[in-house]
């Protein structure tokens, strides 16, 4: 399983930033296009993927997993097709887009319940965090190996390099081996209306994962929303050559691996809700630097230092995080909770991002940046400052009573 992640990470990275480039070197797209494509993907992705939640739920999850593999890889195998046959247009692009993030979000649900049943729970934490670092070492090398292939190949290169890699990551799964149970519906086999909204019903109503959520939505909204404007800063207003542009990003993922390698080791000593507290915490006090990067090397040094800053807490927070949402969810909800998780997640950044593309053009991109950074402080206010009781326990008193097996004290 890791094999396969792995595979299908390096091939993310290596298409990394390619429908944009396609979109503008390919179909001559100007940037309310290019804007609409980046947003509108992840937004009616996310909307198409609010059903899934629970069509995973009811199924074994190592064939959903290897039929989102399959989808992304017919999906974006129809661009390098359409291209070869000079019938690529920007609808084609949107459509993939749209597919593409919708299978995400219900690959990443089904993976998230069969990792919790493949792994015993005292290695979830590692596991994660081996998932972690290899996302940031994909990141560290993808884009520059990805934006050379583009230069020597053509601009649909990556595509077929990306959607190869699901193919392989399909493989790698099927090969697991085992046997896996296929879940039984206790209320019916009919999807209810109640099923579509059962994640959320979970995460709100949960005294910890609540808060954790809605600073999750916050940050990756805020830290997200930023991108393409510091791009434009960095590139057109300052400068930036585009191998400085790529070395400012790629370098500060050795954080990210450091961060990942030392999560269990960190929680193991002091504790995961402290880890949660303070590299959450952390993570959100670096992002406020980038408005003030200036030319030349100092402001390669600048963004260099607060990028690893930034994505080390983050390369330490995540693994923790996704361990605590799967040691604190019901099995039998689980899929529809990591599906909203990431269903709200994609569609916030894609609410953001237009939000800040408009704040840019009424304001600049270094004051929307700086906007940014100023609300990321702030965050650290949602993080879950107590350990609540323990939820199976509640769980189990509550199922005992009402078998009235037991009586309160």
């Amino acid at each position: 399983m890791w094999a396969a992640y792995a595979v299908s990470a390096y091939g993310t990275s290596l298409g990394f930033g390619a429908f944009p480039l396609i979109a503008v070197l390919v179909l001559d797209s100007g940037p309310a296009q290019v804007a609409a494509l980046a947003a509108a993907g992840r937004a009616v992705g996310a909307l198409v993927a609010v059903p899934l939640g629970p069509w995973v739920e009811f199924r074994r999850k190592r064939p959903v997993m290897v039929a989102m593999d399959l989808t992304r890889f017919a999906a974006l195998m129809s661009v390098p097709a359409a291209f070869a046959l000079g019938r690529l247009g920007f609808v084609q692009l949107l459509v993939v887009a749209v597919v593409v993030a919708a299978a995400d979000i219900a690959f990443r649900a089904a993976s998230g319940v069969y990792l919790r049943a493949l792994v015993p729970p005292e290695d979830l934490l590692v596991a994660n965090g081996r998932f972690e670092s290899t996302t940031w070492s994909a990141t560290m090398v993808g884009p520059p190996l990805g934006g050379a292939a583009i230069g020597m190949f053509g601009p649909v290169t990556t595509v077929m390099a990306d959607a190869v890699s699901y193919l392989l990551s399909a493989l790698g799964i099927r090969s697991i081996g085992g046997t896996e149970p296929r879940p039984e519906r206790t209320a019916g086999p009919r999807l209810r209306a109640g099923d579509l909204f059962e994640g959320w019903r979970h995460i709100l109503t949960h005294p910890t994962l609540r808060p954790l959520f809605l600073n999750a939505i916050a940050v990756n909204g805020l830290i997200m929303a930023p991108e393409p404007l510091l791009a434009l800063l960095l590139l057109r207003e300052l400068g930036f050559a585009p191998w400085q542009y790529g070395l400012v990003f790629a370098v500060p993922c050795l954080g990210g691996l450091v961060g990942a390698r030392l999560a269990h080791r960190l929680v193991a000593r002091y504790g995961q809700r402290r880890m949660l507290l303070t590299a959450g915490t952390l993570r959100a006090v670096w992002p406020l630097g980038l408005a003030f990067v200036q030319p030349g090397v100092p402001g390669i040094v600048l963004v260099i230092t607060v990028q690893f800053g930034l994505v080390t807490c983050c390369g330490l927070y995540n693994p923790v995080l996704a361990t605590y949402r799967l040691q604190h969810t019901d099995p039998a909800r689980l899929a529809r909770t990591l599906a909203a998780w990431s269903i709200s997640t994609s569609a916030s950044i894609a609410a953001l991002t237009a939000a800040w593309g408009l704040l840019a053009v009424a304001t600049g991109p270094r004051i929307a940046i700086a906007a940014a950074g100023a609300l990321l402080l702030a965050t650290p206010l949602l993080l879950p400052r107590r350990e609540p009781g323990d939820p199976t326990a509640w769980t189990t008193l509550r199922r005992a009573w009402s078998a009235g097996t037991s009586r309160p004290r």
